[in-house]
């Protein structure tokens, strides 16, 4: 342990793993028990925004967000590139925003993790199933229709080596034309000195959220919509 804890950044990583660790047991039984109380998924989505912000502070990371004055009054479809986990905690935490991410079926094969996202109405992507992944896009359009928004990472996956992939993937595009809401878009830099993908090591340090203009979909098919808002997130790259 002495060896361990003799370097900054080990210490960090066991912070923040200990700190998300113990939020996720103290809450798990209330947040279990939300769907008895409400469906909405507001509250769990709360508990969840404020575990985001624990972890950060246990991992010593700072967020700051710029363009709040671009968030639109109602529902959209937001849109960000990916280049760590922390890009999640980040936007968890401080995009002052009711929102269900469109999370890929992977990421419900983790227990407790799987429970928290099906109570807060996070919407489950499987892109190896067509006729199941246009279903999800479904149940996200009416969840658009009813006022909440969706938070989608376009590229699909994280990057590795910190570049944008491109083209993105269509079905958030298709979401947002076919809900007649804006996208907007958000571009996220730090996080990726923080924790890479591929690493294990938690880098105490800042991540910047800038906060787009929203883009209308009207007139637009899903390519010229899927080019306008790639050239607006890596403006700010």
């Amino acid at each position: 342990m002495t060896i361990l804890l003799s370097s900054p950044i080990m210490w960090w990583s066991l912070s923040a793993f200990i700190g998300t660790a113990l939020y996720i047991l103290i809450f798990i039984i209330p947040d279990t028990l939300l769907p008895i109380i409400t469906r909405s998924g507001d509250i769990a989505h709360i508990i969840a925004r404020y575990w985001a912000r624990w972890t950060l502070f246990c991992s010593n990371v700072k967020v700051h967000v710029e363009g709040e004055e671009n968030l639109p009054d109602g529902p959209a479809v937001y849109m960000a590139n990916h280049v760590s986990h922390y890009d999640v905690f980040g936007i968890l935490g401080y995009l002052n925003v009711q929102f269900r991410w469109t999370v890929k079926k992977e990421l419900y094969r983790i227990p407790l993790l799987n429970l928290a996202m099906k109570n807060a109405g996070y919407i489950k992507i499987d892109r190896s199933d067509h006729a199941k992944a246009i279903e999800s896009m479904k149940i996200a359009v009416d969840q658009i229709r009813s006022g909440t928004s969706t938070m989608v990472f376009p590229e699909g996956t994280r990057s590795k080596d910190g570049n944008i992939k491109y083209p993105f993937k269509k079905g958030g595009f298709h979401l947002a034309i076919d809900a007649g809401v804006p996208v907007v878009p958000i571009s996220i830099t730090g996080s990726r000195a923080i924790l890479p993908k591929g690493s294990y090591r938690v880098k105490p340090g800042h991540i910047t959220l800038k906060i787009g203009k929203p883009i209308d979909p009207a007139g637009h098919d899903v390519q010229s919509l899927m080019e306008e808002t790639y050239q607006a997130i890596t403006q700010y790259l």
